[in-house]
């Protein structure tokens, strides 16, 4: 759904709000940037910045009274965050081969613009979630992502003891999942205990500051967390009593990891 204001009503700002909308995306004019912020429709417009999003502008040539006779260049460009307040752009979405009439232009840029967010260009975290649907790891399956500029992270529940349930959280170094995969300095899984408590240190960690191939450290996650699911992970000896409501000590650091295939 666009969003538009009275003064721009009869703008070209509106024809191009018009255009996005018609293409089923959710769309806002920002005064102070002087663009479109393009973005799926049921992302709220509070949160339109929160994820990927596009930003389109365009110039201008002709009667700019009657915007509908104007001729029009325009450019869109998709953005991830990169931690507040900066963004990274991810790729070039749309250019204007030869300015044409502002309409008609409008409405090739919205198309281009809503293919691209159907399927937008891969983050490290989308690499990692394909890698986890490899061995059957899917969201709504023991794995929810939440999402926030510096709060990303994808969650998977793991069995600690009877009745006893952990979580594995996986983020880069920055706690990031929305950095493309050039950027990728390696993954980070901690366990969580069953009241959400960080215990420890990771128990699998990646890279050292220097980027790595995101689609091998992405695979090579994956086969672990899997391990963790076939072959529980245990919390040294303290989850290890199968009984009611075990507890463990907090200062044990220690970890039963899965043992390679």
């Amino acid at each position: 759904m666009s969003s538009t204001t009275p003064a721009l009503a009869s703008s070209p700002v509106s024809t191009v709000l018009g255009t996005l909308s018609a293409a089923g995306l959710g769309a806002h004019f920002d005064r102070e940037e002087g663009v479109i912020i393009a973005y799926p429709a049921a992302v709220p417009k509070a949160n339109a910045l929160d994820g990927v999003h596009v930003t389109v502008q365009w110039n201008t040539t002709g009667r700019q009274r009657q915007p509908r006779e104007a001729r029009a260049h325009f450019s869109a460009s998709a953005w991830i965050p990169d931690g507040p307040p900066d963004f990274h752009e991810v790729s070039t979405v749309h250019t204007t081969a030869a300015p044409g009439p502002l309409t008609a232009e409008a409405e090739v840029c919205a198309r281009a613009v809503a293919a691209w967010l159907a399927h937008p260009a891969t983050t490290a975290g989308n690499t990692l979630l394909s890698a986890l649907a490899v061995h059957g790891i899917t969201p709504g399956n023991g794995l929810s992502v939440t999402y926030g500029a510096h709060s990303d992270q994808i969650s998977v529940t793991v069995r600690l003891g009877r009745d006893t349930y952990g979580t594995l959280v996986v983020a880069d170094r920055a706690g990031s999942l929305r950095h493309v995969p050039a950027q990728h300095t390696g993954w980070s899984v901690f366990l969580h205990d069953e009241r959400g408590d960080a215990v420890g240190d990771p128990v699998y960690i990646t890279g050292d500051g220097g980027t790595v191939d995101c689609a091998q450290d992405s695979s090579a996650a994956a086969q672990f967390i899997a391990d963790c699911l076939s072959a529980p992970l245990r919390h040294c000896c303290c989850y290890a009593r199968e009984s009611h409501n075990p507890r463990h000590d907090r200062e044990c650091h220690l970890y039963a990891l899965p043992r390679p295939a």
